[in-house]
């Protein structure tokens, strides 16, 4: 996706570098995707899914930096202005590529274990599952190569297919494998990411590749965050909600409670379209070095905070509040978890 082929009705420059244009909602990426031609855009969830707030009242909610020079009109989506490099070799493309073993027979697997990623989640299943929601605590870990990413998030899964949301700092993303777009500051970002096929050919974060459609003129996806929470000062926590539209199953992102996003169209996934088999709340860390002979990481990539689990001061990355949406239309807390993570 090249922001500049697209008409631009406003510009904003942020503070922190970043530059969003304001382009009509109607003209966005997303409807280049094939099997999104003809599609009428659903501007508001048919149902809206609320619950009593019960956030930790010292928690601080982070706004996007580039809102402190302007806002983007309604009627208009912010997109983030990306910058294209060539990629070095097809080599080193292929290692940036989410990756499944299809060999494995069984679910769980099936999800968790991903070629060159180092998870620690809680995992659910057993359910028809509509929705999955979390309050993530925000923190901006630290990240040894531009090539790898880590992030905290929410994601629900059926088979191949996937939809997931959360914070994300130094996101790398491909297109075509002979282009990527790469964030260009460490900062932590909200996103978004779908892949219908264990990401073998689709697979797209934000508004990098047509799919996702976003109806919110507040959030610029792939934007930076800020405050972030500190080790010695407040902790900052944003809360991701993905639900299922029950009359046109399209997969609502709801930001903060009250934004709603955007939402994964019910067409580019056959089978998410019906329900979720899976839901996951946690860290994720990408490094084409994780993974080599031994299964030992070989990054100082971190997840979360960077900190150990503590339960006296707090300091490490975690997710709060966790909820899955069941079909009578009920948010509850999961029946039973399985905590897994790649590395003790």
């Amino acid at each position: 996706m090249v922001t500049s082929l697209i008409t631009t009705i406003r510009t904003i420059k942020s503070e922190d570098g970043d530059i969003i244009d304001c382009v009509d909602m109607f003209k966005q990426p997303a409807f280049d995707h094939p099997a999104l031609k003809g599609h009428k855009i659903q501007l508001n969830p048919s149902e809206e899914m609320h619950e009593e707030r019960s956030q930790d009242p010292a928690a601080t909610i982070p706004a996007q930096i580039w809102r402190r020079r302007g806002s983007c009109p309604k009627g208009t989506i912010p997109i983030r202005r990306m910058k294209k490099i060539n990629t070095p070799s097809k080599a080193r493309t292929e290692t940036k590529v989410w990756k499944f073993d299809k060999s494995l027979n069984e679910s769980k697997e099936l999800y968790l274990m991903q070629k060159n990623h180092s998870v620690a989640i809680l995992h659910t299943e057993g359910y028809a599952y509509f929705g999955a929601k979390g309050d993530i605590k925000v923190w901006n870990p630290k990240v040894e190569w531009d090539d790898e990413y880590s992030t905290s998030r929410v994601a629900l899964t059926n088979h191949y297919q996937m939809v997931q949301s959360g914070w994300a700092v130094s996101l790398l993303v491909i297109i075509l494998s002979s282009t990527i777009i790469i964030y260009i500051y460490i900062q932590t970002r909200v996103f978004v990411y779908w892949t219908a096929d264990d990401s073998n050919q689709t697979g797209c974060f934000d508004l990098t590749c047509p799919g996702f459609i976003q109806t919110s003129n507040e959030i610029a996806l792939g934007a930076a965050l800020y405050p972030v929470s500190s080790p010695t000062g407040l902790p900052s926590q944003i809360t991701i909600y993905i639900h299922k539209d029950l009359t046109t199953s399209n997969w609502w992102v709801q930001y903060g409670e009250k934004t709603n996003i955007g939402y994964f169209p019910a067409e580019l996934m056959d089978m998410l379209k019906h329900n979720a088999e899976v839901a996951q709340w946690g860290g994720e860390v990408y490094s084409s070095r994780v993974g080599g002979a031994g299964g030992v990481p070989h990054t100082a990539t971190a997840m979360g905070s960077g900190r150990f689990a503590d339960f006296i001061f707090a300091t490490s990355g975690c997710v709060k509040r966790m909820r899955e949406l069941r079909g009578n239309g009920e948010l509850v807390r999961p029946e039973w978890v399985n905590a897994y993570s790649d590395e003790s």
